[in-house]
């Protein structure tokens, strides 16, 4: 589908040059002189590179639109993440590095969801919060204040984190996958 370069937004895949970028960051600016233009910061969802591309306003680029399948993730051996296909129960391995920061979250029987392109993986969507056991928290240092004093604390997947002072070692808490972040007690 043909957009405007004016119409691309974050988190648009685009096809570009050959390959298939997503959007990370767009800047519209317009000159006192010469033409209005669109600077696109992409990342390439094949191989990972970055780039900036700049876009005149009256320029029309090709958005893709990719094809969603429900998956479970299996096991992780060293680099490699397998997953199940949870309609025609297809096993596919993935290296870890298409998920980033975020596979340090994944749990044994997750439901993930996966983009294809041309039946070819492209990226994995976890849930946004999962919920975690802390295994080790800081001592609470006396005399902050309790409106802003976050404790560092660890969680059982080794992941580093910030809790508010009351929440010790053993609490299951939950967190937000993608920022890292606290975001309150597990019930």
């Amino acid at each position: 589908m043909k957009i405007n370069a004016v119409e691309i937004r974050p988190g648009n895949i685009l096809e570009y040059e050959g390959g298939i970028w997503k959007t990370v960051k767009i800047q519209h600016t317009q000159p006192g002189k010469g033409g209005a233009y669109m600077q696109v910061e992409m990342k390439n969802l094949i191989d990972g590179r970055k780039t900036n591309v700049r876009f005149r306003s009256a320029e029309s680029v090709e958005r893709v639109r990719l094809d969603t399948v429900d998956f479970q993730f299996l096991f992780r051996e060293g680099d490699t993440l397998t997953f199940m296909d949870k309609i025609n129960y297809e096993q596919v391995s993935l290296d870890a590095g298409i998920l980033g920061d975020a596979a340090a979250f994944l749990q044994d029987g997750m439901d993930v969801v996966m983009e294809l392109w041309d039946e070819r993986p492209i990226s994995v969507q976890l849930p946004d919060t999962i919920e975690a056991m802390i295994v080790e928290a800081d001592a609470v240092v006396k005399g902050q204040t309790a409106s802003s004093s976050y404790k560092p604390a660890i969680l059982e997947n080794g992941v580093r984190v910030m809790v508010p002072p009351h929440i010790g070692a053993g609490t299951r808490i939950v967190v937000d996958v993608y920022e890292q972040t606290y975001v309150r007690r597990a019930e």
